[in-house]
């Protein structure tokens, strides 16, 4: 019997820590694991503090898949992702190796853990939606989006440009909801056990404060001053990333340090609450709160409940 674990939820709550601990759980007990990455924004070289990347040493011995895939003008697509993730997952588990999904992108997490196949692209459509988002921005498209598919523009942050010409294509080239590619109702891929991190609201909110103010203190901005060679600032993702846009805003001497730290931080503040807004309607989540100090112990039972029961 082949096992899959996730480790989801919003930013910030050590969802990396615990799938580290986990693995060593699991290598106690003669069982190899390995984690592989689902949050997009470390899939790119040279993105390390701004997207809380771990280090070698860090991961703990632990192998780490998906990160460090792409170069910074790639563009990250939760489809692409599904291509790579699923054959990885199946490969570890033919080798007896319990793969660890880790991250809280949640369109990349569905799109490996649900029976969902992503709809194709259309060149010419594509062009043309980029061209309006250039001429109107990202605000008035999602007003067309709303327009058209009521439900998706709830589900779509008008602030994410990529996220709502994705919807708009999606839904002009179907003809159907973008719903329609993102069931309410997941059905999985193949069993898996899913832990998610949270706690509550406020607390959550100022440790994300914190470490955005840790983010500028451990040098983001020189980070990105140094990827601006490389071409950031036409990498469709990461020249949008939270913090980074922030970053180069200020490098540009459009905004202030102190501006840029603020509005990183209620970005990532909204970012949050987006991702708990998505989490909460699978139900096949075991919560728990991040909080707790026997958070440890409460995820090993749930592991090794799993693991018994096949």
């Amino acid at each position: 019997m082949t096992h899959l674990l996730a480790v989801v939820g919003p930013t910030g709550t050590g969802k990396s820590n615990i799938a580290i601990g986990i693995a060593h759980e699991l290598a106690g007990q003669g069982i190899q694991a390995e984690i592989i990455n689902c949050d997009s924004m470390q899939f790119y070289r040279g993105m390390n503090i701004g997207t809380a990347k771990l280090d070698e040493a860090e991961r703990e011995g632990v192998p780490h898949h998906l990160i460090d895939i792409l170069e910074i003008t790639d563009e990250s697509t939760a489809a692409e992702y599904q291509r790579i993730a699923r054959p990885l997952i199946e490969d570890l588990q033919a080798r007896g190796v319990v793969p660890i999904l880790c991250g809280g992108s949640m369109l990349y997490v569905a799109s490996v853990l649900n029976t969902f196949e992503f709809p194709g692209h259309d060149d010419e459509l594509r062009a043309e939606l980029e061209a309006d988002l250039e001429a109107r921005g990202s605000v008035a498209l999602h007003a067309d989006l709303a327009a058209l598919d009521p439900s998706a523009a709830s589900r779509v942050d008008p602030l994410n440009p990529r996220r709502v010409v994705r919807a708009l294509e999606i839904v002009r080239l179907t003809g159907k909801p973008f719903a329609a590619a993102l069931p309410e109702e997941p059905e999985s891929w193949q069993p898996v056990l899913e832990i998610g991190l949270n706690s509550e609201r406020a607390h959550l909110v100022q440790r994300l404060n914190q470490r955005v103010e840790t983010m500028w203190q451990q040098g983001l901005v020189a980070e990105v001053e140094s990827l601006i060679p490389a071409g950031i600032r036409h990498g469709k993702t990461a020249s949008r990333a939270i913090g980074y846009a922030q970053a180069l805003a200020q490098l540009d001497g459009t905004i202030s340090q102190d501006e840029a730290i603020a509005t990183t931080a209620q970005l990532t503040s909204r970012y949050a609450r987006r991702q708990m807004s998505w989490f909460r309607r699978d139900d096949r989540i075991n919560w728990l709160d991040y909080q707790q100090p026997d958070l440890s112990q409460q995820a090993r039972a749930l592991v090794f409940d799993y693991l018994d029961k096949f």
